[in-house]
């Protein structure tokens, strides 16, 4: 799994029947800083992942890819490649609270 920031949504009204009504998000993997761990940076590359829990734009979410994101309840037979898993709450590196989600 990984971290990632929803930055925006992907509409698409044609598409695999077995992934009609499913919400689907653009995602930016989040880094660990090197020069400071308790800090995140995003990655540089962008992913479209299957949305399974109502995650909405700047939310940290837990992102599953490849096999594992089929394992996810009701996506075993769909043609998906990343889905999001998971509503990051907070996050802490070494000790130190480095992420809070505004609704916690």
């Amino acid at each position: 799994m990984y971290l990632a920031k929803v930055i925006g949504s992907v509409v698409s009204t044609k598409k695999d029947e077995s992934m009609r009504g499913r919400k689907l998000l653009m995602v930016r993997p989040m880094l660990i800083d090197p020069d400071d761990p308790a800090r995140f940076k995003p990655g540089a590359n962008t992913i479209i992942a299957l949305d399974t829990l109502g995650a909405g734009e700047g939310e940290l979410v837990m992102l599953a890819q490849g096999s594992s994101a089929r394992q996810a309840d009701g996506l075993k037979e769909m043609p998906v490649d990343a889905a999001i898993v998971g509503l990051v709450d907070t996050v802490s590196v070494q000790g130190k609270k480095t992420y809070e989600a505004k609704n916690s």
